[in-house]
C-alpha cells in the first residue's frame, strides 16, 4: 500500500509494504468504513427529512450536504486503499 500526503498540489509517496501489519490495517480500514457508513446514513436520512430540509436554515443543510459529500469521499478513498492492502 501507498500513503499519498497532499503537499500543496503535489502528493508524496510512501511504499507501505512491510512496514504495516496488513491484518491489522485492514481490519481498521473495515472498521473506518463501517463508521462512514453509520455517518452517511445518518446525513442521509436527514436531509431527506422533509421536516429538517423546510426547517433549518439553507447554511445548515448546506453544510450538512458538503459533510456528507466529505464522508463520501472519504469513504471512496478508503475503500481504494482496502483494495491495495488486499492486494499485496
Amino acid at each position: 500500500m501507498r500513503q499519498t500526503p497532499k503537499t500543496g498540489n503535489r502528493e508524496v509517496v510512501i511504499p507501505m509494504a512491510g512496514i504495516i501489519d496488513k491484518d491489522k490495517e485492514i481490519a481498521r480500514l473495515h472498521e473506518e468504513i463501517e463508521q462512514l457508513d453509520h455517518d452517511i446514513q445518518r446525513i442521509s436520512n436527514k436531509l431527506n427529512n422533509d421536516g429538517f430540509i423546510v426547517k433549518a436554515p439553507a447554511s445548515v443543510v448546506e453544510k450538512e450536504q458538503k459533510k456528507m459529500a466529505a464522508f463520501e469521499q472519504k469513504q471512496m478513498k478508503m475503500k481504494k486503499q482496502l483494495k491495495a492492502i488486499e492486494a499485496l
